[in-house]
């Protein structure tokens, strides 16, 4: 029996007896408490930290959201805090699911908005169903096959005499015939680890209509053999003009077997979890909306690695990284993403921002644009911050934008106030006309 318990970004999760579980605070069984205690602990020589014990009784969840089920049967499912106020579940959700989909370029095959809005369930069964939307109409335009070579021992000949086995046959035996021959099967790479990723749905699903096509699709793929080896058939998966209608449900079996998680735990049992850390996840939604977005010839780039701090001894020190760089004409501009709440009518308190960003930009700003041209500082858009802060002048030609990324639409607020290469059509996808003008 599978029990279900929604949180968000930095809940407390606890053993204790709680009045009732809200978004912030709630009781997991002792068994779950340990499980992610372990899991915690075993992830953190890689430098990933799920959560943070307070003590026997409470822990703290980081930034990671997705879910996480462990072997006693308890799943977890974190929800973005995208904003202090209440948290609607449904809505969550649905971001949660627009901004894996748009960061991780995923086709999502929905009939529209309605469909997205109807189908409010947790993560996992999201990502199930999508896999399995893929894999039908995959399977409706047929499964590719490929020749198998096969040897064997036969009475009656077909294929090739294999000459040098047959002259090897003992008497006796003379009359059998050392064959080889191609058999043509659907047993390939890309078969398999769509026959593991679909026996993994049918023992994971809790929903009917899932799990009715779930077991559909697993027999019509009974001839296909599971995935001995996932990495190496995913390394064998062809990509050609035969294979085309294969790249759809591809990045979905992914998901399914955790693959492209940056935290996969489906090895240490048989679960499905997806945890997706939000500082990374909120840059790549960015990133891909603003690509769409730009003007032509403009190219963005993404975690570009060309300068460095200083140098030491003939080597570089302290690799410079911005989340994004974009150049275009001979010009470039630097933009860092940053998973975090800002309150734009809080001037006293520095608007809620870390002077150690602005550190950080302003050693972009010297290394990147040599100390003249703009830069921006990406926030979430909320209702305490729904406009751009005036500019920021580290001196007369270097200046610093803070802008609010609107979540709901993937567009960023009043880009068009900047100089950055944007298109800034009233029917753009990526960017708004400026409402207001901050002077």
């Amino acid at each position: 029996m599978t029990t279900n318990v929604t949180v968000r970004e930095y809940a407390r999760l606890t053993t204790a007896p709680l009045a009732a579980n809200t978004l912030d605070r709630a009781q997991v069984s002792a068994t779950a408490f340990e499980w992610l205690c372990s899991l915690n602990a075993e992830l953190r020589p890689s430098g990933s930290s799920l959560l943070q014990v307070e003590d026997r009784r409470w822990l703290r969840l980081d930034n990671y959201v997705g879910v996480v089920e462990t072997p006693c049967g308890t799943r977890v499912e974190i929800l973005p805090k995208h904003d202090d106020g209440t948290c609607d579940v449904s809505k969550s959700r649905e971001l949660l699911r627009r901004m894996i989909a748009g960061a991780m370029d995923l086709p999502v095959r929905e009939v529209g908005e309605t469909a997205l809005q109807r189908f409010d369930s947790p993560l996992t069964e999201w990502v199930i169903a999508q896999f399995l939307s893929a894999l039908d109409h995959l399977v409706k335009r047929g499964v590719r096959s490929d020749y198998v070579r096969v040897e064997a021992e036969e009475r009656h000949l077909r294929g090739q005499l294999d000459a040098v086995r047959q002259m090897r046959q003992p008497l006796g035996r003379q009359h059998f015939f050392q064959i080889r021959h191609d058999i043509f099967l659907p047993d390939r790479a890309e078969n398999r680890l769509l026959k593991q990723a679909v026996e993994l749905v049918c023992q994971q699903t809790q929903n009917p209509t899932s799990w009715r096509l779930a077991q559909e699709l697993r027999v019509l793929l009974q001839d296909v053999p599971r995935s001995a080896n996932v990495a190496e058939d995913f390394k064998r998966w062809r990509t050609d003009r035969l294979m085309a209608h294969y790249q759809a449900v591809k990045p979905w079996c992914e998901l399914v077997l955790s693959r492209q998680m940056p935290v996969s735990v489906v090895g240490r049992w048989h679960g499905i979890s997806l945890l997706f850390p939000m500082e990374k996840l909120f840059e790549r939604y960015v990133a891909a909306r603003l690509q769409r977005g730009l003007v032509a010839g403009a190219r963005l780039t993404t975690q570009a690695s060309r300068q460095s701090l200083c140098e030491h001894d003939g080597a570089t020190m302290f690799q410079l990284r911005p989340d994004l760089l974009i150049e275009h004409a001979g010009q470039r501009w630097v933009l860092d993403t940053k998973w975090k709440l800002v309150d734009g009518g809080n001037k006293a308190g520095a608007y809620g921002l870390s002077q150690a960003d602005f550190y950080q930009l302003y050693a972009y700003g010297q290394k990147y644009l040599a100390g003249k041209g703009e830069m921006a500082l990406i926030y979430p858009r909320r209702p305490a911050f729904l406009h751009p802060l005036p500019a920021f002048r580290f001196s007369a030609d270097l200046s610093l934008w803070v802008l609010p990324f609107d979540l709901e639409s993937g567009r960023l607020v009043d880009g068009a106030m900047t100089s950055f290469p944007l298109r800034i059509d009233p029917g753009d996808v990526g960017f708004t006309i400026p409402s207001v003008a901050i002077h």
